[in-house]
C-alpha cells in the first residue's frame, strides 16, 4: 500500500470539503440565513429571515429533464444490475446529488447473495483520488454511517481488489473483491483538467444573486409595515394636554382633536406613503441575473411574461439548459458505465478490463418531450431522409429524437 497515499489523507481531504458541500445543500434547502448587512435594519428585524427556493429551481429544473433509460450494447448485462438495485432511484438521486455537490458517488458491495449492492454517496460523505484517464478512483474514502452528533462511526477505505471497513470501537475488517479498481464510483458533474471533480449547479453567483434577493425581500417586509400604516402628525397642540395614544389614533377612523383655549387649531398631516415599486423592480433585476446565470427563464422564477405557445418555443426559451443537459448526460453516462463495469466485476467474480465495455453506451430520453406539432415535424423529416438515403431512421434514433417507444 505504499503507492496510496492513505486514509488520513483522504479522510482530512474530505474534512476540507464537507463545508462547501453542505453549503450548497443549505442553499437548496432553503436553510441558508440572509447575510444583512444591518446598517438600516432595525434591531427588532435582524432576526428575521426570508427564504427562496431559486437554487432549488436551478438544480430541479435540469435534473427533472435529465431521464437515464438504459445502456445500448449491453454486452454483460448492466441494466439487470441496475434494475435489481431500485433504478428508477439510484440514477436520480445520483443526478441530483451530483449537480448540487459537483459529485457523488456509487458504492458498490457483494450482497449475501454475491450479488452487487449499489448505494449512492454524497459528496460531503466521500471523495478519493482520481484517476483522469479512466475518470475512476484509484484510492477512496466513505462515511458509510453517522451518529446524531454528525459524528462517524461507520468507515470505509477502498483500494484495489480490497475494501476495508472501520467500525467505531472496533477493529478493522477487510473484504477482498475481484474488481481492479476501488468499489468507490465518482458521478462527475462538468469536470475539467482544474477541477477534475467538476463543478456545483449551484455556483457562487447563484449564491451571491440569492443572497441580493433574499435582502430585497427582508427589506421590502420592513418597509411594509410603514407602508401599511402611514406615518402621520399633529403640529400646534397644546403641550398642557394629555398626548394622543399613539396606537388608537393610528388605526382609528374618526380622530377628534378639540380646539385651544385661544382659539388654535392643531394641523394634521401625513407623510408621503412609501412606494414598493422598488423592492419589485430590484428583486426583478435579481431574478433576470439569476436565470441568466442559471440558464433559466423568468418565467421559472415566478415573473409571469408571455407564455410561450408551443414545445418548440419553450424549447427555444431553454436553449441555455438544454446545452447543459447534454453535457451533463455525457458526464453522468460515463459514471454510470463505470459503476455498472465495477458491479459486473462483483457479480461474476471476475477483474474484467475496462476496455472490453468500450461498446456499452448510455442512452437517455429526449430533453424536451414533444408535443404533436413537433411530433409532426420529425415524421416528415424521416420520411424524406430515408427517401434520400433508405434505412437512415429507424425505431431506435427514432425513440432518440422522440421518447417514444415503438409497438412490439
Amino acid at each position: 500500500m505504499d503507492q496510496y497515499k492513505g486514509m488520513a489523507y483522504l479522510r482530512n481531504k474530505l474534512a476540507g470539503k464537507r463545508l462547501r458541500v453542505n453549503t450548497r445543500y443549505k442553499y437548496y434547502e432553503m436553510k441558508n440565513a440572509v447575510q444583512d448587512f444591518n446598517m438600516v435594519t432595525p434591531p427588532e428585524f435582524r432576526g428575521f429571515n426570508e427564504t427562496l427556493g431559486w437554487c432549488g429551481k436551478a438544480v430541479d429544473s435540469l435534473a427533472d429533464r435529465l431521464s437515464f433509460r438504459e445502456f445500448k450494447a449491453d454486452n454483460f448485462d448492466l441494466n439487470n444490475i441496475f434494475q435489481m438495485n431500485n433504478a428508477d432511484v439510484l440514477f436520480d438521486s445520483a443526478m441530483q446529488s451530483a449537480l448540487i455537490a459537483s459529485c457523488c458517488f456509487v458504492y458498490i458491495s457483494a450482497g449475501e447473495d454475491g450479488f452487487p449492492r449499489l448505494q449512492v454517496i454524497d459528496g460531503a460523505n466521500a471523495t478519493g483520488i482520481l484517476d483522469p484517464i479512466t475518470g475512476l478512483l484509484t484510492e477512496g474514502y466513505a462515511v458509510l454511517e453517522r451518529d446524531d452528533q454528525d459524528v462517524p462511526i461507520q468507515e470505509a477505505y477502498f483500494i484495489a481488489g480490497q475494501t476495508w471497513y472501520y467500525y467505531k470501537g472496533e477493529k478493522p475488517q477487510a473484504v477482498d473483491n475481484p474488481a481492479p479498481y476501488p468499489l468507490l464510483v465518482p458521478v462527475i458533474h462538468r469536470p475539467d483538467a482544474v477541477r477534475p471533480f467538476g463543478h456545483s449547479r449551484i455556483s457562487r453567483a447563484c449564491m451571491g444573486l440569492m443572497q441580493g434577493a433574499l435582502r430585497t425581500l427582508k427589506r421590502s417586509e420592513i418597509s411594509a409595515e410603514f407602508y401599511s400604516f402611514p406615518q402621520k402628525y399633529v403640529l400646534g397642540t397644546d403641550p398642557d394636554v394629555e398626548p394622543l395614544n399613539k396606537w388608537k389614533a393610528t388605526i382609528s377612523s374618526l380622530l377628534e382633536i378639540t380646539q385651544g383655549d385661544n382659539g388654535e387649531k392643531p394641523t394634521v398631516g401625513q407623510f408621503t406613503q412609501q412606494s414598493m415599486s422598488p423592492y419589485t423592480e430590484q428583486l426583478r433585476t435579481f431574478a433576470a441575473l439569476f436565470a441568466g446565470e442559471s440558464g433559466l427563464t423568468l418565467d421559472d422564477l415566478g415573473f409571469v411574461t408571455d407564455n410561450p405557445s408551443s414545445a418548440e418555443a419553450i424549447k427555444a426559451s431553454h436553449e441555455n439548459l438544454r446545452l447543459a443537459a447534454r453535457k451533463a448526460q455525457r458526464t453522468f453516462g460515463s459514471g454510470f458505465l463505470n459503476a455498472g463495469y465495477l458491479a459486473a466485476c462483483v457479480r461474476d467474480d471476475f477483474p474484467y478490463q475496462r476496455r472490453q465495455f468500450y461498446l456499452t453506451q448510455a442512452a437517455w430520453e429526449p430533453v424536451f418531450e414533444p408535443d404533436a406539432a413537433m411530433l409532426s415535424g420529425i415524421g416528415d423529416g424521416a420520411i424524406k431522409l430515408n427517401q434520400a438515403v433508405p434505412g437512415y431512421f429507424g425505431t431506435d434514433n427514432l425513440r432518440d429524437l422522440t421518447g417514444i417507444d415503438a409497438e412490439a
